[in-house]
């Protein structure tokens, strides 16, 4: 039991030596550092000289053409305007991140969630909302909303399904809050998914829950003849 005792003090001391009996000390050969710091990783700091370039500059000048994260592009007057939370004809003649309270910037109206798409609905703006619903919802969502994207295959078990009744009778501008500030375990894209682009793919989204939903009823009567043309399921 004594000898444990002498042991264990051993050890101590010398664990109390290692981490406190050279502090303070100074020398002119480099640190030991089993796990390097990240400020002394080989990068270029803002404003700092590098000599790997001609003009000895580290920071490089843009490529030409690209715009800085946020920049309010122009947008033609003939692809649509936007509403305002009154209903009245307030023109959005930008492509930018939220900028403003109205219903076009945040899906409220007032203190509740609104409804409608504030843009002009058109094929082009189907096109767009289905270009960017490919590239930022259907990797978790599945392209047809179903909750059976890729990812499902890789563990992450917690997506929605968009075809459920809970989203399909969800207004439009909870939609929209949950695409600019995430939720659950969905990130945020306000960050990345510029405004016309969100309500672009709440249209999309809209289509899509109403083509897996929809009933001979909803054909119109100038396609009913087509309708009836087609073949019946096979039955086992």
């Amino acid at each position: 039991m004594l000898r444990a005792f002498f042991l264990i003090s051993l050890l101590l001391a010398i664990a109390w030596f290692a981490v406190f009996g050279f502090r303070g000390q100074k020398s002119t050969r480099p640190e030991i550092e089993i796990f390097p710091d990240m400020v002394r990783q080989p990068k270029v700091r803002a404003q700092a000289e590098s000599k790997f370039f001609a003009d000895q500059r580290g920071g490089r000048q843009p490529i030409a053409g690209t715009v800085p994260i946020g920049y309010d592009m122009p947008m033609p007057h003939d692809e649509g305007s936007a509403v305002d939370a009154k209903g009245e004809g307030a023109m959005h003649a930008h492509l930018g991140f939220t900028e403003g309270t109205d219903y076009y910037n945040t899906g409220k109206m007032g203190a509740n969630w609104g409804t409608g798409i504030p843009m002009n609905v058109t094929p082009q703006l189907l096109e767009r909302g289905r270009q960017r619903f490919d590239i930022n919802c259907m990797p978790c969502h599945g392209e047809l909303g179903n909750g059976d994207g890729i990812v499902k295959q890789f563990g992450l078990a917690t997506v929605v399904s968009l075809q459920d009744d809970r989203i399909r009778k969800m207004p439009d501008g909870e939609i929209f809050e949950t695409i600019t500030n995430g939720k659950n375990t969905m990130m945020p894209y306000g960050p990345r998914v510029v405004v016309p682009d969100r309500w672009a793919i709440i249209c999309y989204l809209r289509t899509l829950q109403r083509s897996q939903h929809a009933s001979a009823a909803d054909v119109p009567a100038d396609h009913q003849a087509d309708l009836e043309k087609q073949p019946e399921p096979a039955t086992k």
